[in-house]
């Protein structure tokens, strides 16, 4: 049955000329004495009928036509027939489908009309009853008043259903704008995390392939102390991908198990693999430590990560590093420094190896960036002034409680 009326729908032209039909059916069925000729009365009942079948494509046009032939029946006809329907059917549609200042102008045109017809059809001995008068009007104009309010109660009805599938289509596209929105974060988020974990253990895995090459021939052992070095490097940087892929294989990450994430908790192991690597790394803390939301520690995690990998890629064979975190009030401040010639050559020639990563353009800083911006913290990244690189990262933290 839906689809039936949806059809219907469709095909408006089919509705309307049923509706002609019907106009044509009443015009026909009250020919009667006293009537103008037979193919008068034809082209009166067809002049009405036309205008209907096309009053949805042409309402202004269609309505024009039926008040015009409605006019010459009145001058013409000694009194009213049933094609007359067809008025009322057009001063409908006049205020469904056009503005209400036109079909205002139409429902006066209307009741002027009613007024000319009641005094030529109206026999004189009853014009001076109010009562007759009274019933006369509600006959001629009631029908005209009743089909304005019904369409334009249609228009107002047709306005707000619209607005309502337009917020809802609004509504749709800012959700789906939304979720493509969120799903280019957690991608850019995801690459940050693979841009980590493969550039530093990558990097870790070239630097002890490399001594194992060197010390292949004079010292077997070292040798294989690197390639153990080298496959546990690798084992890990396996199982942190696997665990970042899992959460792309599943459609909300509950059905991957997951390692957690690294924290500050973890830097120890960070700075053994790059000690391990051949970079001797201080460490020191100052203030008092204290506990850091998930994010923030990750944060620091990978901002102290990608500077070892960086110090390791760029510094030189003899580089140094050191990193420090200072616990302040209401900030933690993460200091890492190596003592490379970086900051040496790019002053010299502004073209070294490293100068990829100071004029902000690596991927890496950029990470670390994008990560502090989400907490409201700066990174800073440049050469010393004695030589060497520093990386400086603040990230605000809630006011430190008292036990």
């Amino acid at each position: 049955m839906r689809s039936f009326y949806d059809w219907l729908r469709g095909h408006p032209l089919v509705v309307d000329s049923m509706l002609a039909l019907l106009v044509l059916l009443l015009g026909l069925s009250v020919f009667g004495v006293g009537l103008i000729s037979v193919p008068g009365r034809l082209l009166f009942v067809a002049a009405l009928c036309v205008p209907v079948a096309v009053r949805r494509r042409y309402p202004v046009g269609a309505f024009a036509a039926v008040i015009v032939v409605g006019g010459l029946e009145v001058l013409l006809l000694p009194r009213p027939f049933g094609s007359d329907l067809a008025v009322i059917v057009m001063l409908y549609t006049l205020a469904a489908y056009r503005p209400r200042r036109i079909s205002l102008a139409g429902l006066a045109i209307c009741l002027g009309g009613s007024a000319v017809a009641i005094a030529k059809w109206t026999p004189e001995h009853t014009i001076h009853s109010l009562y007759t008068l009274g019933a006369t009007a509600a006959v001629f104009a009631g029908p005209a008043l009743l089909a304005w309010l019904l369409g334009d109660s249609m228009q107002w009805r047709r306005s707000y259903y619209r607005g309502l599938e337009e917020r809802a289509a609004r509504l749709e596209r800012e959700r789906d704008a939304q979720a493509q929105i969120a799903v280019a974060a957690e991608r850019a988020r995801i690459a940050r995390e693979l841009h980590d974990v493969v550039a530093h253990n990558v990097s870790v895995m070239v630097v002890q392939a490399d001594g194992a090459a060197f010390a292949l021939e004079a010292s077997p052992e070292r040798a294989r102390q690197a390639l153990t070095a080298i496959s546990r490097t690798g084992r890990q940087a396996l199982a942190e991908m696997r665990d970042l892929l899992g959460v792309l294989r599943t459609a909300d990450g509950s059905g991957a198990e997951l390692a957690p994430q690294p924290g500050v908790e973890q830097l120890a192991g960070l700075l053994e693999q790059t000690r391990a690597a051949g970079v001797p790394v201080s460490f020191a803390i100052e203030g008092v430590p204290r506990p850091l939301p998930r994010g923030a520690a990750l944060t620091a995690y990978r901002i102290v990560q990608e500077s070892l990998t960086n110090a390791r890629k760029h510094g030189g064979p003899a580089v140094t590093a050191g990193v420090t975190l200072r616990f302040c009030e209401d900030q933690l401040v993460i200091k890492v420094t190596d003592d490379g010639h970086r900051g040496a050559a790019r002053r010299e020639n502004g073209s070294a190896r490293g100068s990829a990563r100071g004029d902000g353009q690596g991927h890496g800083l950029i990470g670390m960036r994008q990560r502090v911006d989400v907490y409201g913290g700066t990174v800073a990244a440049g050469p010393q002034p004695g030589g060497g690189w520093r990386v400086t990262a603040t990230l605000p933290l809630a006011p430190a409680v008292a036990a």
